[in-house]
């Protein structure tokens, strides 16, 4: 006998029983009673010809069958959405929300730049926009919470597409009373044992300063790790020590250059390379290259001599955090 083939409501029904492991909550989500849940779930158990829950006073457990049955049925939900967006911007223009992960050493110095500029070529489209730092944006997008991501290479996960879009300098920065600070010209055995400032462990960004102390012969001061670019910046203000930071933010929010003396360490070419990064079966692909082009043209108009275009997006890159 030729079995049922599943609805997608059932299908739904599923993933949100999965995500709860708690029908009643489930069916709160969903806005249906629990009959109807637990019916419409035995009839897709029964289409399956399979168990994929276990209740019992305890709780509702996954069966083995779910857990290989899931990966599918989340893309199989992701890519009706995906049909639905593209229908409604073929009739409307891009009108969906998307869920947007930056790191905080980019986002607030890059976005203002950009984000005008997608609205305004889809002005239906949002972009729900949350901080992390760069591994978790990749967990999360992996995992489904975020849609794409704007983040500093290297991205390891092999399931991703990854658009590189600029590179952005890094400049060393010193209190306007350091021994350095009236040096024309600053090389590489000036900052020998220097006691240099950096961000939380947590950053990719840390761990470029960390690999650039070891190679320049300078002191990492890991007691005294700032939890912003901005805590960093005082620290360096006050004499703390020296600092690398990104040319963005320098360009954002360092508008008073007498308290600071801002150079190049002649014979390092410090960068970070920054991408756009999205799921490889994600429905909307084909949107988030267009906006991936956007955001360089825009950068590449607006943040010049700051950032440096990478000249080809399919290359493959080795970036710096």
């Amino acid at each position: 006998m030729k079995r049922r083939s599943p609805t997608i409501r059932q299908v739904q029904y599923f993933v949100s029983v999965v995500e709860t492991l708690n029908f009643r909550s489930a069916a709160a989500t969903l806005d249906v009673s629990q009959p109807t849940l637990s019916h419409q779930i035995a009839a897709l158990e029964e289409s399956f010809g399979l168990q994929l829950f276990e209740r019992s006073r305890a709780g509702t457990i996954m069966t083995a069958a779910a857990r290989e049955l899931l990966p599918g049925a989340r893309r199989l939900l992701e890519e009706l959405q995906g049909l639905c967006d593209q229908a409604e911007s073929l009739a409307l223009g891009p009108a969906a929300t998307y869920r947007l992960g930056v790191t905080p050493t980019l986002g607030p110095y890059l976005l203002p730049h950009v984000l005008p500029a997608v609205h305004k070529r889809y002005a239906a489209l949002k972009l729900y926009v949350r901080e992390d730092a760069p591994r978790n944006l990749e967990s999360a997008l992996v995992s489904g919470d975020h849609d794409l991501i704007l983040t500093p290479l290297p991205v390891d996960q092999p399931d991703l597409t990854v658009v590189p879009l600029f590179n952005e300098p890094v400049r060393l920065v010193m209190s306007s009373d350091h021994r350095l600070a009236e040096k024309s010209r600053i090389v590489r055995k000036d900052l020998a044992g220097e006691r240099v400032l950096t961000i939380e462990e947590h950053h990719h960004f840390h761990q470029q300063t960390q690999e650039l102390c070891a190679r320049l012969g300078a002191h990492l001061l890991r007691d005294y790790e700032g939890t912003s670019l901005d805590t960093l910046r005082q620290m360096v203000v006050m004499g703390m020590g020296v600092a690398f930071l990104p040319a963005l933010y320098i360009r954002s929010e360092i508008h008073r250059p007498q308290e600071l003396r801002i150079a190049r360490v002649h014979g390092e070419d410090i960068q970070r390379t920054h991408a756009l990064v999205w799921r490889k079966t994600s429905p909307a692909r084909s949107l988030f290259r267009e906006i991936a082009n956007e955001i360089r043209s825009v950068a590449a108009a607006t943040l010049s001599p700051e950032i440096k275009l990478v000249q080809t997006s399919r290359r493959k890159m080795i970036g710096s955090a």
